[in-house]
């Protein structure tokens, strides 16, 4: 195992996630790779999508800087952030392809029930189309 990609949404099992590819990147000395996706609103216009996406993407960028910190304290190889913008679960299978990852750890929940019901689980969809393996964190 070299490479493990962090699904990060802020929830307290995205925290679980990241804090465990932390312990395996520095038992394995892996690079890790923390996403964390900005979602588009569904409706509105063009300029109120614009200004969502941002003021998301720039929620993400303040939670990602605090991850850093606690990040650095760790003996890890590589570890980088980045926040993308689209549906969280093709964006983390989208990069775990683009990056090679050999392990994509994410979250069990992150969103309400009735999120989770609507748009079905971010987890769920992971497993099901990641090209590698797939740990979820409850």
């Amino acid at each position: 195992m070299k490479r493990i990609l962090v699904g990060y949404d802020g929830s307290a099992s995205a925290e679980k996630a990241f804090s465990l590819g932390l312990d395996l990147a520095e038992k394995y000395a892996c690079e890790i790779h923390v996403l964390a996706v900005a979602r588009p609103p569904e409706f509105g216009g063009e300029v109120e999508i614009e200004a969502e996406i941002e003021n998301s993407r720039q929620y993400f960028v303040e939670i990602l800087k605090l991850l850093q910190a606690t990040a650095a304290l760790k003996k890890t190889g590589a570890v980088d952030f980045e926040v993308a913008v689209g549906h969280p679960a093709e964006q983390i299978v989208r990069h775990a392809e683009a990056w090679n990852a050999d392990l994509v750890i994410v979250g069990h929940r992150g969103h309400t029930f009735i999120e989770r019901w609507l748009t079905g689980s971010v987890a769920k969809r992971v497993m099901d189309h990641a090209p590698c393996a797939v740990l979820v964190a409850r």
